[in-house]
């Protein structure tokens, strides 16, 4: 199989053996990952800054570097999320030039997991499989069962036992068949291989994992092209399986090779939660692989243990000059009102984790305050609201009547009433 536009074939990254494009994620000879590895010099010239503003205002702008199958028509709108300058936010943890990318408002299912579907159950549908499904820890059971739907795929999805009821919810509302298995992500990814092999399906981030991993290369494309064409001097990303953080480098140094930003070394800097950091820990101790953990943390999108990309993303951001982070559950939920309270932006656990692994990275002078630093927001917070569970108080209601409210608001907050009085004074309101 070979995209109509640019060459592109499965290869290990270990030993180079190239498989051409078949549904399968690790080499046979040393059993090290598969990558998609494309033919640059076929797009050079037609991949152009022009030629991807005239396309879409999603990801299949970046067609011509992802690995779609000849005559398959994209027309779902995934991606081309908002890069915010996050000025309020910056101010409050000493970064003058900081910006969020916000993949919490991903279409169609509200997280990043949204691009890599969409590339996968292309290339599931190129293979002939009629039933999809995944290992997850929440956003890609929603993802992959609202885009099988719209493609008219049976979706089978595993998901530990404790996932939360709002992406339990968020999977099921599709029609998806949805497996809760007693045990944690690692267990579950385990037994959906064991299932890929056995039944045939098609397993986004199994037998499908190459195809599906190259779409998270455009969230670097998007940060790039919103940044004017040029590359930030840092990103911090959440890592659960280590891909993204790796991915978007890769998309980096694409747009690199091929003239569309200057080369630059940008620093990648990884965020964990404490009760789930085993890519963090190796970075930290230098180690060139992973210890696997057990994972014990709110921030279940990230709870996994043994995670396949571990050891090459501890590699790569050590490369980069880049450093990794893990925080508590408090400043996890901490984070998620952090980022609120001053952007706007409401996201789940994982982005609670990027944000207070960012704060910490300006407070110990790893990165510096007039850097241009991109934090990535991978996933809405109305996913995990239980997070927040017992954080704010439910008021008592107050009568419908001038006089009651007047009295309700002195109680409980007596600076509204100031700042409201001072700008009569001063002749703001009218």
């Amino acid at each position: 199989m070979v995209s109509s536009c640019t060459k592109y074939e499965l290869r290990c990254n270990e030993c180079g053996k190239s498989y051409g494009n078949v549904p399968l994620s690790a080499c046979s000879e040393c059993l090290a990952p598969l990558e998609v590895q494309y033919d640059l010099e076929s797009v050079r010239g037609r991949f152009t800054r022009e030629s991807i503003a005239a396309g879409p205002a999603n990801i299949w702008r970046y067609k011509e570097l992802l690995p779609i199958p000849e005559g398959f028509q994209p027309d779902l709108p995934v991606g081309f999320t908002p890069l915010v300058r996050a000025k309020n936010l910056g101010k409050r943890i000493g970064a003058d030039n900081l910006y969020v990318k916000n993949d919490a408002v991903c279409f169609p299912t509200l997280s990043f997991k949204d691009r890599v579907v969409s590339v996968a159950l292309a290339n599931a549908q190129a293979f002939g499989f009629t039933t999809v499904g995944c290992s997850s820890t929440g956003n890609l059971a929603n993802s992959v069962a609202a885009q099988a739907a719209r493609l008219g795929l049976r979706a089978c999805i595993l998901v530990p036992s404790d996932l939360e009821a709002a992406k339990i919810l968020n999977t099921q509302v599709y029609g998806a068949r949805l497996v809760r298995i007693d045990g944690n992500y690692d267990h579950v990814n385990r037994l959906c291989t064991q299932i890929a092999d056995e039944y045939n399906w098609g397993f986004v981030n199994v037998n499908l994992r190459p195809y599906y991993a190259e779409g998270s290369k455009t969230v670097g494309y998007e940060i790039a092209e919103q940044l004017g064409w040029r590359l930030p001097d840092n990103v911090v990303v959440p890592m659960a399986g280590g891909s993204l953080i790796r991915k978007i480098r890769k998309a980096f140094r694409e747009l690199i090779a091929l003239g569309l930003v200057e080369h630059k070394n940008v620093r990648f800097f990884g965020a964990q939660a404490t009760g789930c950091s085993p890519i963090s820990h190796a970075v930290k101790e230098g180690w060139d692989y992973i210890e696997p953990q057990r994972p014990n943390t709110i921030a279940r999108s990230l709870a996994i243990g043994n995670p396949a990309d571990g050891p090459a993303a501890a590699k790569m951001i050590r490369e980069t000059g880049g450093w990794a982070e893990d925080v508590s559950d408090v400043e996890i939920v901490s984070g998620i009102q952090e980022l609120a309270e001053t952007e706007g932006i409401f996201t789940e656990t994982a982005g609670g984790v990027t944000t207070a692994v960012t704060a910490r990275l300006y407070s110990h002078g790893r990165i510096s305050r007039d850097e241009t630093t991109v934090v990535c927001i991978t996933g809405n917070g109305l996913k995990t609201t239980d997070a927040l569970e017992g954080r704010f108080e439910v008021e008592r209601a107050v009568k419908p009547k001038l006089a009651a409210f007047d009295e309700y608001i002195r109680e409980v907050d007596g600076s509204l009433v100031g700042a409201a009085q001072e700008l009569v004074l001063a002749g703001g309101v009218q």
